[in-house]
């Protein structure tokens, strides 16, 4: 399976049809097939060779999912940057990998001298934005323009299609790598599940340097869909496209859907087009997934569940579950059943299988596997070579299986809260926090604490013009669950730290706390 095989075969059979869409631009699938034949010319032009891996650091656009399809073209692998991380973080991403060639968007310009102070194998930049090209960079459109198209180097199967980098917030990132038939079996699932259907208008609101946006990205291809572009989330200017495009389906996290479905102007938009939102990085809420169905009744939600070294999915919760009578059936605070491919194990630390209802470590098998972590044996083999479970992707996630085989993700590993020698799962103590009247988004950490060794904290964003104190967020948990898993202290933020993603930044709450401390939570 190739990842370039999608627009070949959507050029040929619909060349005329519209394939890209990115502020004012608009391309058929036989340009964009064009420009990307042109691209890769390029960067043969440049030097790439045969595997050698082609980063990019720039915002969602039309001309980054040229480039996505174009590096692969040239037989290279692409290495599609973090744009949240510092300069350092990218340098090391960077220089990890060998990456010699790198496209450059117009936000990211100031970061150019220290990449090149820190990274020596940096050689050439190609700049993507839509200003003038700076002094010292290529300019992208001036090297497709100049280049003649080349033959696909027709890389597929377990060829390395690109390293995916991971982490960087508490350690040095790990390059994911990833295949061909990891990408594509992806895509192939998500097209079956329904997350977009033959030649839908799809639009690309979550990063595309993360899985959730890559997977999007396959999947249209796949059906022969139609991308939209936006550079970043912002819930105002997402709401225009979707009604100026006509979306039919996208994905989010539901930190996106929240901010969509209560920015005060929702009710306005003509959303009629839309028809499918996925989700995944946490699950929803039952509060925002009503909020939601109220807004956008005509919606399909859909969660999945996965992790980059999957490419990324494992599970999914399907519409069914979402509508009123599904939630019925008390399955929306899993992550669904595992997807067809998938084989799905919650283990104990010896790595033995563990009856239904209790919680262990969540390992899974998948053709989506990676394979394996760039420059890194010891971790691939921690990953992916432990005994018993060989060949099983150990996620770090700590999770249940019911009797039906649904998913619940209780918390990462490292991140169960221990407070007076018992363990609370910072997940489900959001989700009962998240329930109550007055709270638009919240997360739970544990914080230092000399009684308890650590306390469950809440940090609480509120919806505008609501009102809580600390005392009334905590009688209404201990209305829900145990009195030990209650938050014991409370603050209050105008906005929660989000990545590049959409996902709460918790290290970034938890290093408020920790700091200074001899014992840390990473």
């Amino acid at each position: 399976m190739q990842i370039t095989q999608a627009l070949k075969r959507a050029a040929a059979a619909r060349p005329g049809a519209l394939a890209t869409v990115c502020g004012g631009r608009r391309r058929t699938f036989a340009q964009v097939a064009q420009r990307v034949a042109r691209l890769a010319g390029a960067l043969h032009g440049l030097g790439v060779q045969a595997d050698d891996r082609v980063g990019i650091l720039s915002l969602n656009s039309d001309r980054y999912i040229e480039t996505y399809l174009a590096v692969p073209w040239a037989g290279a692998a692409i290495n599609p940057v973090n744009t949240r991380w510092s300069a350092a973080e990218i340098a090391y991403s960077l220089a990890d990998c060998d990456t010699r060639v790198l496209l450059v968007d117009d936000p990211f310009m100031h970061m150019l001298p220290e990449l090149r102070k820190r990274c020596a194998s940096l050689r050439t930049l190609v700049h993507v934005g839509n200003g003038a090209t700076p002094q010292g960079l290529l300019s992208y459109e001036a090297l497709i323009t100049a280049t003649q198209p080349v033959a696909d180097a027709t890389l597929g199967g377990r060829d390395l299609a690109g390293v995916f980098y991971t982490g960087g917030t508490t350690g040095f990132p790990k390059g994911v790598m990833l295949s061909h038939d990891a990408l594509v079996y992806n895509a192939l699932v998500f097209a079956a599940q329904g997350v977009a259907r033959d030649r839908e208008v799809g639009l690309h609101v979550a990063p595309l340097f993360h899985m959730a946006g890559v997977a999007l990205l396959n999947t249209l291809w796949t059906v022969g869909g139609t991308h939209v572009t936006m550079p970043a989330f912002e819930p105002l200017a997402a709401l225009q496209a979707l009604e100026r495009e006509r979306i039919a389906t996208t994905v989010m996290v539901p930190t996106m859907i929240q901010l969509l479905v209560d920015h005060p102007q929702c009710a306005g938009f003509d959303l009629a087009m839309l028809r499918r939102i996925g989700y995944g990085g946490s699950p929803i809420s039952d509060a925002l997934l009503e909020r939601a169905a109220l807004r956008l009744p005509q919606v399909e939600f859909a969660q999945v569940y996965g992790m980059t070294e999957l490419a990324p999915v494992a599970t999914q919760l399907g519409p069914e579950l979402h509508a009123p009578e599904g939630r019925a059936r008390g399955k929306t605070v899993s992550a669904g059943q595992a997807v067809l491919g998938v084989d799905l194990r919650v283990v104990d630390p010896e790595g033995h299988p563990l009856p239904p209802g209790v919680v262990g470590e969540v390992i899974v098998r998948s053709p989506g596997a990676m394979l394996g972590y760039w420059g890194k044996p010891e971790e691939t083999a921690k990953a992916l070579q432990r005994a018993p479970n060989e060949g099983w992707m150990h996620t770090g996630d700590a999770g249940r299986l019911d009797e039906e085989g649904f998913l619940t993700i209780v918390d990462r590993v490292k991140d169960m809260i221990v407070t007076g020698g018992e363990n609370v799962y910072s997940v489900e103590v959001e989700q009962v926090v998240a329930r109550h009247r007055a709270v638009a988004a919240c997360a739970v950490i544990g914080v230092p604490d000399d009684d308890w060794g650590e306390r469950v904290h809440a940090v609480v964003q509120l919806k505008p013009g609501a009102q809580a104190d600390a005392d009334a967020i905590r009688a209404h948990c201990k209305t829900l669950i145990g009195g030990y898993k209650c938050p014991r202290s409370v603050e209050f933020v105008a906005a929660l730290p989000v990545s590049g993603a959409g996902k709460v930044l918790k290290t970034q709450l938890r290093e408020l706390h920790w700091a200074g401390c001899m014992r840390r939570v990473a």
